[in-house]
Parts: structure tokens; C-alpha cells; sequence
């Protein structure tokens, strides 16, 4: 058995790592989880003891293979739910995450399994991002942040990288979500922001959140 801090953080190993592809440090596990760098080297420490991690000081974190295949259950549990919260109970993207945070926990894996079959075997969340199968495979989407495309691309909008309500609620209001069409009209030198064009409307967003953004080019 396993607390639910210690699930927490094997979580945010894991997603971190997916998003970085390499060894975790203590910075970024603090900075998702929402806490001091003292307080997760205390919890590494927990973590190694019980071989869910590697962790060598000042050399970053990975996964054991124990530990991996316990973060990819916790973190198929939460995008299910969000799935279903979305999907079945029409709540909005930016309200689920913290919902799921607390279903993530359950322990049931035969209520997860009915949930998975009931939503159809869904590959990625409302947000995007894919949902680990019960196998332990997660998709590659083929995708690439808004930033990084020339001026003239055109895409849809296939996830976010920042889950987080108040960068959700912010592209509710600009009339981005999962499908909007999207084209990159400029972009500006001085402050490296982006001229869009959103719904037949110009739209100026900043660098910050157009990293944020994963497009599907448009061939």
C-alpha cells in the first residue's frame, strides 16, 4: 500500500518525464507538485527506500520499473476520469482536474476497468492528452507546440501542456479548445508574441502560452 502523497508523486514523475523525455529533477517535480525542493527530496528518499524510484543527488530522478507501472495505473485512473467528468457529466475542461485528483486514489480496479469499456477505450483525455491503456501503453500524439510553427501554418489545437483552470478558463475566453482551428498569421520580435487567427478572428497570445498549445499541422 501506497499514501496518497506517494502517489502524487510518482504521478508527477511520470508526466513530467513524458513532457521532458529524460531524468527528473527535484525542481520540477516541486514546481507540479506544488511544493519546497526540501520537502520532495524528503519524499525521494521514501520513494527509493521503497525502490519505486532511482534517484541520485544532483543527477535527477527516474522511475523503477515498479514504480513506473504504478504511475501509469494512477495516471490512466485520472485521465479516465476526467474522460468521463467531461463526456458524460458536461463539466467544463478547466473544472476536472482537481475532481480527478481525488478519484485517481480509488483502489477499485474492476470499477476502472467497466469505466474505461463504458467510455469506449478513450486515447486521450479532454485535454488532450493521451490515456495510458490498461497494458501500460500511452499514444505519441503527433503534435507540436504553437510556438515552435512558422508564420502561414495552419493546424487544430489537439491539447495543452499546462493543465491548469486558470490557463483553461483564459483560452475559453480567446475560444480555444480541443479541435479549434487555428493559423499563425505573425510573429512579433519584440516580445516574441503571436498573431492568430481563431474562429475568422485575430487574436495576439503570448510566447508563454503558445508553448503551451500542441497543434496538429494541417498537410
Amino acid at each position: 500500500m501506497y499514501t496518497l502523497a506517494e502517489e502524487n508523486y510518482l504521478k508527477a514523475i511520470l508526466t513530467i518525464n513524458l513532457q521532458a523525455d529524460g531524468k527528473v529533477t527535484t525542481n520540477a517535480i516541486a514546481q507540479e507538485i506544488g511544493t519546497s525542493a526540501a520537502s520532495v527530496s524528503d519524499m525521494l528518499k521514501k520513494l527509493q527506500d521503497k525502490k519505486l524510484i532511482k534517484y541520485e543527488k544532483y543527477k535527477g530522478v527516474s522511475l523503477s520499473k515498479k514504480g513506473e507501472e504504478k504511475a501509469i495505473n494512477i495516471l490512466r485512473k485520472h485521465r479516465l476520469w476526467e474522460t468521463f467528468l467531461v463526456n458524460k457529466l458536461e463539466f467544463s475542461w478547466d473544472e476536472v482536474h482537481y475532481i480527478a485528483e481525488q478519484l485517481e486514489h480509488i483502489k477499485a480496479e474492476k470499477l476502472i476497468d467497466k469505466l474505461d469499456a463504458f467510455l469506449d477505450y478513450p486515447k486521450f483525455d479532454p485535454h488532450g492528452e493521451p490515456i495510458p491503456t490498461k497494458e501500460g501503453k500511452i499514444a505519441v500524439p503527433n503534435t507540436t507546440a504553437l510556438s515552435d510553427l512558422a508564420v502561414g501554418t495552419r493546424g487544430k489545437i489537439m491539447g495543452v501542456i499546462l493543465d491548469d483552470s486558470a490557463f483553461l478558463q483564459y483560452l475559453n475566453q480567446l475560444d480555444i479548445q480541443i479541435g479549434t482551428e487555428i493559423e499563425i498569421l505573425d510573429k512579433i520580435d519584440f516580445d516574441k508574441s503571436i498573431a492568430i487567427k481563431v474562429q475568422h478572428k485575430k487574436q495576439h497570445i503570448s510566447n508563454d502560452v503558445a508553448k503551451h498549445l500542441l497543434i496538429k499541422k494541417q498537410l
